[in-house]
Parts: structure tokens; C-alpha cells; sequence
């Protein structure tokens, strides 16, 4: 036998020594990066499938409540035994009222599928699956929201999402919107991340089954062809899908000049790095948001001194009216000998306010409501002065929003109830004394702007804050 045949023979033997060896530390590898991943990385991944989806059921949901689309009368007949994808083809203009309604319908329901039905395991998530999943999350392109992509679902989504901020009248809408979107985004970002390291070690995996399946069947002198391969796995595999690209990838790894460095390449992207102590990133502070809202209801303190200033005058106009000569004799007598003054009672209405049908009714104390004024004004002057905003940067975001929340309340109560007495006092004082009677309009109007914009700050903060919560418990960096 000519000593090249005989040289090219060890040379073979010594590849067939190098690729037993890799395989052995391929099956210790993908054993140990199995293990990994299913004790911490599929919950990970189910944690933020569900975040998508509470996600994307809050816009459906506000799609829904705004009319843009039309709940889809068939919804709850929907039964899947396997995941699927909607209709993702393109559609005419007068169906695409009907199209869009049913394919987000659909979209819901898939996406409540896979995370309540789907069994998160390594055995489970096959690369076919994997394959799926992977087309739901991208079923509507969150990251490049536009109305002249090429997905008809994305331009649809798109379209009204547009819409729904064109309004522009309903904030709270609004903020929901702003704070869904930021989520699906950053989500759809997180889940392909997971996915592509699912991918990655399911494709190694497939391949150490072909090598295993290879195993005494192939040719001892010269590398297998891919259909010798096919051949191989069905006989072990039954009727499991081969994946002809990855016989080819085999084929590379192991038998082309480049084998050693893929295989060393491969190796290495299995093992499970230790985590490396991270420089501490400088979260951004919600606080101003808070100190915004407390300086916009703070400003209010000037114009309820102003209406107090008004109310007093009319009050002593109401009482002046319907109190006789000897009344107010008693009363300057009862003054000088320091006894309490009897409360002054105001019976107002005010209009009705969510599912109330008729006005509401409520007896005020205007005694109480004044001092209950003066107290606000003074605490809200104090809270909002610019010479204070040192004491509000150094108290916790906790405190600030307590305070604010609370002061929101307050003051839309204490509106309702200033615009009640402006009507009664203007309805109750005589003819001859009407004209004297004080009217605050431009004042609540300046009230209700204050909180308004206030109540904005702390939805905005809100969302912002409950935004943060949830990817800090889904591991997601939020900073940057």
C-alpha cells in the first residue's frame, strides 16, 4: 500500500480520536446548559411572554373601549390544541374594519394560549415551537410602529394607534397608551434576546443527536454525506423533522479546515459564564415628575385665599338678608360675651358626576370649609414655594407621591364643592342683593387647570413607576 494512502488512513483515525472527544464534551456541555436553562432561564422567559401579553390585552382592551375596533362575536368559541399564528396576508380597504378586529381578537387569544397553556420546559420548546413563538411576538412590529411598513398587521396597529393619540382629549388614555407601548417594545426586545439563546443551544442539541444517530452507520474512511446522514437519523428518530441545514453545519464543523476553531467557537458559547460584578448604572429619579405635580397643585393656595375672600363677603351678604334687627343685636351681644357662634348650614347642589343620574346634594358647614380652606392654602403655599424645593428633593419618592395623590384628591373634592356654593349664594341673595354676590369663575377654572396638570404628573409618574417595577422583576435594565 503506497505510504500516502496509509499517512491520509491515520490522519482520518486521528479526526475520528479529536471529533469522539468533542462529542463527549459537547453531550457534558449541552447537559449542564440544559439544566441551567430550565431552572432559571424558561421562567424568566415566561414571566415576560406574560407581561407581553397583559401588555397588549390593555390595548386591545382600549382599542375596544374607544371604538376603533369591534369585539369579535366568535372570541369565546376559540379552542386551540396548538398555537398558531393569525392571518398575517394583506386586505382590502372595506374589509379592513371586519379583518383587523377579528386578527387582533385572534392575537389575543393566541397570546393568552401560549402563556396559559403552553408547557414551559426544555423538552417542550423545540425549535419548531421556538420557531412560532417567535412569529407571534413579531406578528405586529412594536419596535418600528409605522403606517407604511409592509406588515399589514403593523400598519394597522400603526393606523390606530394614531388615532388614539389624534384625540388628544382624554389623558389618561393617553398615558396608557404611551406606557403600553414603551412595555411591548422593550419586551419584544428582552423575549427575541431569550429566544435567540433558546435557539442557540436547541440547535447544538439537534446536532449532538445526529452525531449520536451517526454513530457506527457512516463511512469509516471519508465524511458522510448529508442524505447518509437523513438516512441515519430517521432510522433512530422515527418520524421527528430533520433539519437538512444543520446536517450541513455538522458537516462543516466537523470535517471542513475550519472544524477546530467552529468546534472550540461552539464550546465556549455553551458554558455558563459567571456573572461579572457590573459598575452600579444611576437609575434615573422619578421625583420630579412628583415635584412637578406638587408645585402645579401648590399654586392653587393664592386663588383659595381669593375665594375665601369673595365667600365672606357673600356670606355676610346671606346672613345680612335674612336676619332681623334683633337677630343681629343677639349676635354682637353673643360676640362680646365669647360664646360660639351658631354654624352657618348651606344646603348646595352640584351636577352629577359618573353614573349618578340626578344632581347631587350636600350640607356644608361654611364655618368648617373656611378654616378647611385656610389650612390647605397655607400647607399647598408652603409645598409648592420655590424656596422649598431643596426640602422636597430630600424627602422619599414615597412620601412625595402620598402627598401628592392626596392633595389632588382634596382639592378636585374641595372644587366641586366651591362651585356648589358659587351657585347657591348667586341663586339665594334677594334681587336688590344679587348684584353685590362675588362670583369665582375665573378661580375654579384656575383650580381645576392646577390639578388637572398635576393629576397628569402623577399618572405620568405612575406608569413610569409601575413600568420599572415590573422589569426590574423581570431582570430587564431600564436605565440607559
Amino acid at each position: 500500500m503506497p505510504a500516502g494512502i496509509i499517512d491520509l488512513t491515520a490522519v482520518y483515525i486521528r479526526l475520528m480520536s479529536e471529533l469522539t472527544d468533542y462529542q463527549n464534551a459537547l453531550a457534558q456541555a449541552i447537559n449542564a446548559r440544559q439544566r441551567w436553562l430550565e431552572k432559571t432561564e424558561v421562567a424568566k422567559l415566561k414571566e415576560k411572554l406574560r407581561a407581553f401579553q397583559t401588555a397588549y390585552n390593555s390595548l386591545y382592551a382600549l382599542f375596544l373601549r374607544k371604538g376603533l375596533i369591534k369585539e369579535d362575536p366568535y372570541k369565546g368559541d376559540a379552542k386551540a390544541g396548538e398555537m398558531r399564528i393569525p392571518d398575517s396576508s394583506p386586505f382590502s380597504e372595506t374589509e379592513s374594519g371586519e379583518q383587523i378586529s377579528i386578527r387582533l381578537s385572534q392575537f389575543d387569544t393566541q397570546l393568552d394560549f401560549l402563556v396559559n397553556f403552553y408547557n414551559f420546559n426544555m423538552e417542550f420548546l423545540t425549535l419548531d415551537r421556538i420557531k412560532l413563538i417567535l412569529g407571534l411576538i413579531k406578528y405586529i412590529d412594536w419596535l418600528h410602529l409605522a403606517t407604511n411598513t409592509e406588515s399589514p398587521m403593523t400598519m394597522a396597529a400603526g393606523s390606530l394607534i394614531a388615532r388614539l393619540r389624534g384625540g388628544g382629549s382624554d389623558p389618561v388614555a393617553s398615558n396608557v397608551l404611551n406606557g403600553v407601548l414603551v412595555t411591548l417594545t422593550k419586551l419584544t426586545t428582552a423575549i427575541m434576546s431569550d429566544l435567540k439563546v433558546f435557539t442557540s443551544f436547541n440547535r447544538e442539541a439537534y446536532k449532538l443527536e445526529l452525531r449520536t444517530a451517526m454513530e457506527g452507520k457512516m463511512p469509516a474512511d471519508k465524511a458522510p454525506s448529508v442524505p447518509e446522514i437523513k438516512a441515519a437519523f430517521a432510522a433512530a428518530n422515527g418520524g421527528r423533522h430533520f433539519y437538512a441545514e444543520l446536517a450541513e453545519e455538522l458537516l462543516k464543523e466537523d470535517y471542513s479546515p475550519e472544524g477546530p476553531g467552529l468546534r472550540e467557537k461552539i464550546l465556549k458559547s455553551l458554558g455558563i459564564a459567571k456573572e461579572e460584578a457590573k459598575p452600579a448604572k444611576q437609575e434615573v429619579s422619578l421625583k420630579p415628575l412628583l415635584i412637578e405635580g406638587i408645585q402645579a397643585i401648590g399654586s392653587v393656595a393664592a386663588t383659595l385665599n381669593q375665594i375665601g375672600g369673595k365667600f365672606d363677603e357673600n356670606e355676610t351678604i346671606l346672613e345680612n338678608q335674612k336676619v332681623s334687627f334683633w337677630g343681629k343685636v343677639r349676635r354682637v351681644v353673643g360676640q362680646m360675651l365669647n360664646k360660639e357662634p351658631e354654624p352657618v348650614i348651606y344646603e348646595i347642589e352640584f351636577a352629577a358626576e359618573g353614573n349618578q343620574r340626578a344632581p347631587g346634594k350636600e350640607r356644608v358647614n361654611f364655618n368648617r370649609l373656611r378654616e378647611d380652606m385656610e389650612r390647605k392654602a397655607k400647607n399647598l403655599a408652603i409645598a409648592g414655594a420655590r424656596g422649598n424645593l431643596p426640602k422636597l428633593e430630600a424627602m422619599p419618592e414615597e412620601q412625595l407621591s402620598a402627598f401628592l395623590e392626596r392633595a389632588i384628591k382634596e382639592i378636585r373634592t374641595l372644587h366641586r364643592i366651591l362651585g356648589g356654593l358659587d351657585d347657591f349664594f348667586k341663586n339665594t341673595a334677594g334681587k336688590e342683593e344679587r348684584s353685590k354676590v362675588k362670583g369665582i369663575k375665573p378661580e375654579l377654572a384656575t383650580i381645576k387647570n392646577a390639578f388637572l396638570k398635576a393629576n397628569e404628573k402623577f399618572l405620568e409618574y405612575s406608569t413610569a413607576k409601575e413600568e420599572e417595577d415590573q422589569f426590574k422583576r423581570l431582570g430587564i435594565d431600564t436605565v440607559g
